[in-house]
Formats: structure tokens, C-alpha cells, sequence
């Protein structure tokens, strides 16, 4: 009898430990059978090229989410509709992107941030650290990878940066339980960081998860097909937030 009590527990165990491990790997399963498509993004976008004068230059730096990945065509990607908006001001724009799907801080840092610093930009934004946290990173090293590229950029050119908070993405249908809670307990780790961030380094911070948190808990239009990455719809209300930011 003492030996059924001390196994059953263990049973048990296995049972719920093989479950865990099944239900995480079935989440990048999922996204990869959905087999996305990239949308073409060019080296450089330019707005009211008849305008006289130098053009205001906006880069926008991160991965996926920057690169466009969910949307067919990069015009509905975030940093190309806040680009468009500043436009619509009766400025001379050019936008210059450089984000790649997969990229973490470490990425950005050796392959974007030089050229960052000398296209002069007058704006930048940050939207990094998704990658990061499904690459198990923990906080900390997140912070100081984080801290070295404001560092460059600050010490590099004279743009107003703005860093923007890594928005819950991944819907019900595709996290099981109790992965979708791990995530937004994980996000929320990584946003203090980069709201600490902002606060040391007197930059802007640019809260985008707060007023979409539940609309991406579920599945919706605001998805593309792999109910990860947003649809040219879940952009939309990016842009919407960023603009308002940047346009105060």
C-alpha cells in the first residue's frame, strides 16, 4: 500500500511534466506551420519628396514585429503607417527599417546599430525584446543589452528615441494552459525593464500593451495565420498608439 501512494504521486508528475513540455513545443509547432511569408521591405521609404529641403529621418528599429511579419505588404506595417502620418504633416519624411524577423537585442546590436547611428535620424523607435523572451533570456540581460543600445544611439546622434513596450501577442488558441499566463507574466518582467529604461535614461516611453492585453488574449482579425504576429488589422492599432505618442 505505501508503495502505490509513493508512485501514484510520481505517475502523476510525469503525467503533468511530459504535458508541459508537449503544450510549449506545440506553440512554435503551430507558428511554424503556418509558414508565414515576409513582406518586401525596402532599404529606404520616402515621403513629399517635392517638399525642399533635407528630409526628417525616422528609423525604426526590432524584429518581426517592425519587419511587418503577419501583413502581406510592408505598407501596413507600423513604422511605415507612423512614417505616412508624420507625412500627412507637410513634412519631408524617410523612413529607414531596419528590423529582421528572429532578432533579439544582441542582433540588432551587431548588424543594425551602427547603421542607425549614421543615417542621423531625427526620431527612432525600439520595439525589441520579444525574441529575447522566448530565448529564455532573463531580465538582467536583457536590461544591459537593452542599455548598450540606447547608449550608442545617444552618445551617436540627436534623434529622440522612443521605446516602446513589447505588446502580448500569442491568442488562446494557440498558447494552451498555462502558457498564455507565463507569457504575460514574462512580458509584463520585460516592460518594467524597459519603462525603467526610459525612466533612467530620460527617454520616451511608449506603453502599447496596456489597451491591447485582452483584445490579443483571444483570436481575431487582429491575427495572421499563425494567431502569433499581427494582421495588418492588430498594425493598425499599434500605429494608432505610437502616433499618438509621438505626435503629442
Amino acid at each position: 500500500m505505501k508503495h502505490k501512494l509513493f508512485v501514484i504521486p510520481l505517475i502523476l508528475l510525469a503525467i503533468i511534466l511530459a504535458y508541459l513540455v508537449l503544450a510549449y513545443n506545440s506553440i512554435y509547432f503551430r507558428m511554424g506551420q503556418a509558414n508565414l511569408s515576409y513582406p518586401e521591405v525596402q532599404a529606404m521609404y520616402k515621403f513629399n519628396e517635392q517638399i525642399d529641403g533635407q528630409a526628417e529621418t525616422y528609423v525604426a528599429l526590432g524584429d518581426s514585429l517592425t519587419y511587418g511579419v503577419g501583413t502581406n505588404n510592408y505598407e501596413d506595417s507600423y513604422p511605415y503607417l507612423i512614417a505616412k502620418n508624420l507625412a500627412g504633416q507637410n513634412k519631408k519624411m524617410a523612413l529607414l527599417p531596419l528590423a529582421y524577423p528572429g532578432y533579439k537585442t544582441t542582433d540588432l546590436i551587431d548588424h543594425y546599430l551602427n547603421e542607425a547611428v549614421v543615417a542621423k535620424p531625427s526620431i527612432v523607435t525600439i520595439l525589441i525584446g520579444i525574441n529575447d523572451m522566448h530565448d529564455r533570456a532573463t531580465p538582467a540581460q536583457f536590461k544591459a543589452h537593452y542599455q548598450t543600445i540606447i547608449d550608442t544611439l545617444k552618445a551617436g546622434t540627436q534623434a529622440k528615441i522612443y521605446l516602446i513596450s513589447l505588446p502580448f501577442i500569442g491568442d488562446s488558441n494557440l498558447m494552451p494552459y498555462p502558457y498564455q499566463n507565463y507569457f504575460m507574466v514574462r512580458t509584463n518582467e520585460f516592460n518594467k525593464v524597459i519603462k525603467e529604461l526610459a525612466k533612467e535614461n530620460k527617454l520616451e516611453y511608449v506603453d502599447i500593451t496596456t489597451e491591447t492585453r485582452e483584445i490579443f488574449k483571444k483570436p481575431g482579425s487582429h491575427y495572421a495565420a499563425d494567431h502569433f504576429h499581427p494582421s495588418a488589422e492588430g498594425y493598425k492599432l499599434f500605429t494608432a498608439l505610437i502616433y499618438d505618442h509621438l505626435n503629442k
